[in-house]
């Protein structure tokens, strides 16, 4: 196998690599038409279409490298709509379900710093493929695809009508709208120089207040990522907005690079993660808008997923970390809900993929509906439930894959029995070692698969407890 062929590995979402050294138009060109291939082997039978989508988001010359996997695949013999501008990810998901394709190749580092760019491959069905679907993209990638005879056909179409239009008719879209207009909701949205730029406006009018908005390669500095080191901006205008105006409700919405993961500001300027978020929808989707069925949850979400579950009757499924999970449960089973720790939510009246701007309306739903700020929302949850709880995350880099191997030797061969001064009461290993502690809070420690990173959970009683012990779990890894 060649060494190019070799060196490329699909993660939970997708093949991602800095550009110019692992990325780039060469590599691209093998990996995109045995992508399309495995697509046409795996779903033709299902749809009888030749058509792959390739879409892009806004990151440094993603258009380019979409054109170039536009014209590898035709020259394969594939049909391929390429996308005219960007848009977020599960708008092309949408579209290959939408208009019979194959699937669909979108060029995206989803949350990943500015200097990566990446692959991610969509089935006809609306989602990510599964995990099987990769693994013979990367054992093809040493064949690749002979040029065809006659080359596909080349098309362009824009994403987004058809996929506003599929959000606007799963809320009440007129009475977000009015909430906006009339000032008893002012919304701020941090699209974090990403492929959301522009969405919720084109949903709810252009009284959207939306930062961060232009393009900018190198995000600021940062990555494209929902978490608080990088929403000082968000934090800073909401809490202006709240010195002049404290009789309407605020929020503050954010969309990582791609636009499939979401998080919350509330009007205190407090950040709310989808462990908080997937409670407050679960509630207002049950109470408000009739839905039933299956919550299926990562094993790093909070104890208060199954809680607020359970006052709807609610059963709950867990998987490992990774949406691909929850997307193959969603073409299972009757689910209202998909979620993750990292922000990534999806829904059974849509389609098997997280989708942040169906996310956003159905939260700003609850807010208008419930007449609740989201800080409000989540404490009577709390109350209703009986559980208070904080919750981090931390992502130690290891000094090699070296250290990771013996890390994970180490909690095989000498199990943890006691953390932080407590008592492990139980060991969940579905994906890595979630620790249940005596005074019910968890650690959960688990390691990235392609890189020397270990990856700590922790949900307890308090936000110092939570830190005591990821502080703890830091020590023993160091």
């Amino acid at each position: 196998m060649p060494v190019v062929a070799n060196s490329i590995k699909f993660g939970t979402d997708g093949w991602r690599g800095v550009i110019g050294e692992e990325f780039t138009f060469e590599r691209l060109a093998l990996v995109a038409p045995v992508a399309a291939k495995v697509l046409y082997d795996t779903y033709f039978s299902t749809v009888g279409s030749r058509t792959i989508i390739v879409g892009y988001d806004r990151r440094f010359m993603a258009e380019d490298f979409a054109r170039a996997v536009a014209d590898t695949v035709t020259a394969v013999g594939f049909d391929v709509l390429l996308s005219e501008t960007y848009a977020p990810t599960p708008a092309y998901s949408w579209a290959a379900k939408q208009l019979n394709a194959l699937g669909a190749l979108v060029i995206t580092a989803s949350h990943n710093p500015g200097t990566y760019l990446g692959l991610k491959v969509k089935g006809c069905f609306g989602g990510s493929v599964p995990p099987e679907v990769t693994k013979e993209i990367e054992a093809q990638l040493s064949v690749g695809v002979p040029l065809a005879a006659t080359p596909g056909k080349q098309g362009k179409f824009d994403p987004w009508p058809s996929y506003t239009e599929a959000l606007e008719g799963k809320v009440d879209i007129a009475k977000i709208r009015e909430a906006i207009a009339s000032g008893k909701l002012t919304l701020f949205a941090d699209v974090m120089h990403g492929a959301a730029a522009g969405g919720l406006a084109k949903l709810l009018g252009n009284q959207v207040k939306e930062i961060n908005s232009e393009r900018d390669p190198l995000f600021g500095g940062g990555a494209p990522e929902p978490l608080p080191k990088y929403l000082s901006k968000l934090f800073e205008v909401i809490k202006t907005h709240r010195e002049t105006d404290k009789l309407g409700l605020t929020v503050g919405l954010v969309f990582d690079g791609d636009c499939d993961r979401i998080a919350a500001v509330d009007g205190e300027a407090n950040f709310l993660s989808s462990q908080v978020l997937i409670p407050i929808l679960i509630d207002h989707l049950t109470l408000r808008r009739g839905f039933s069925g299956e919550i299926v949850k990562t094993v790093s979400g909070s104890d208060l997923m199954p809680l607020v579950a359970a006052l709807h009757n609610l059963s709950v499924f867990e998987t490992a970390v990774g949406y691909k999970y929850i997307a193959d449960r969603m073409l299972l089973a009757k689910v209202l809900l998909g979620g993750e720790e990292s922000g990534g939510i999806g829904y059974g009246s849509h389609i098997p993929e997280r989708d942040a701007l169906l996310s956003a309306l159905y939260v700003l739903e609850a807010i208008v509906e419930s007449g609740l700020d989201l800080g409000e929302y989540y404490r009577y949850l709390q109350k209703q439930t009986g559980f208070i709880s904080a919750y981090d995350r931390i992502d130690l880099p290891l000094a090699s894959m070296e250290v990771r191997s013996r890390l994970l030797q180490q909690l095989q061969t000498q199990p943890l029995t006691e953390i932080a001064g407590l008592a492990v009461i139980d060991c969940q290993t579905i994906d890595g070692y979630k620790y249940r502690l005596a005074d019910k809070s968890w650690l959960m420690i688990r390691f990235s698969g392609t890189e020397p990173v270990l990856r700590l959970y922790c949900e307890a009683p308090t936000i110092e407890q939570v830190h005591q012990t990821l502080a703890w779990a830091k020590h023993w890894a160091e």
